[in-house]
């Protein structure tokens, strides 16, 4: 029997959007272990629009050492299963959020992520082989000094959860990135070898704080491959 395609599975945890949750470190979801990571990138208008630019297309996680494949739906938002929801400042749902009509890009003419694209992580593991980690972004943070996005794991990702990514800038023109996640294993394989699961992840997170430090001007184009049909993982 044929797999189902990536862009068509839906996220393997309950608790969407519970990485905006004021409370995550005190009460994370049940039976998940929480995250929470905050560093200083840089200061200014460029650096911020920068932020903005890289974490939108994926570029943080290409210039911490991941390839991203984007994994279009045949029919735009409607097959992947998802329907995104709109929170409050507190981080309570309230609502189903709207459905963007139109893809944005960046000045360079690169797509930013939208609310229900499906993407699969190439990860790869002391340089010996990758780890595939298919996802799907689940909610999209927009303000005037705040933004950024969520993913949430899709069957074949080794854990199961949420992990967000926000660019924040701050009055006096600081510009922060901060990550919050839960999770835990995706099965039994996984958690067998748990602890080395939470150092990897721990890893990465730290990579991800550097990743936007560095010089400005780094074309993110090459931090994705471009979209393509749907395929199984």
């Amino acid at each position: 029997m044929a797999r189902t395609p990536v862009a068509q599975r839906s996220v393997t945890y309950g608790s969407v959007g519970g990485t905006q949750a004021v409370d995550l470190m005190q009460y994370p979801p049940k039976g998940h272990r929480p995250a929470e990571y905050r560093a200083r990138i840089g200061h200014g208008e460029a650096r911020w629009q920068y932020a903005c630019d890289q974490v939108l297309t994926w570029g943080i996680q290409h210039h911490s050492g991941m390839r991203v494949e984007r994994i279009p739906s045949a029919d735009g938002f409607a097959e992947s299963g998802y329907q995104p929801v709109q929170f409050d400042d507190e981080g309570q749902p309230i609502g189903a959020a709207e459905l963007g009509s139109e893809p944005q890009y960046t000045a360079d003419g690169v797509q930013l992520t939208f609310p229900g694209e499906t993407i699969v992580l190439h990860v790869p593991v002391l340089g010996l082989f990758r780890v595939t980690a298919p996802a799907r972004v689940v909610l999209i943070v927009d303000e005037p000094d705040r933004r950024g996005f969520a993913y949430g794991t899709l069957p074949g990702h080794p854990e199961s959860g949420e992990e967000l990514f926000v660019v924040e800038r701050t009055e006096d023109g600081s510009v922060w990135l901060s990550i919050r996640a839960f999770s835990r294993p995706a099965n039994l394989g996984w958690r067998l070898v748990a602890p080395a699961l939470r150092v990897f992840q721990e890893t990465w997170s730290r990579r991800y704080l550097r990743a936007l430090a560095g010089p400005i001007g780094v074309d993110s184009e090459s931090a994705v491959e471009a979209p393509r049909d749907a395929q199984d993982d």
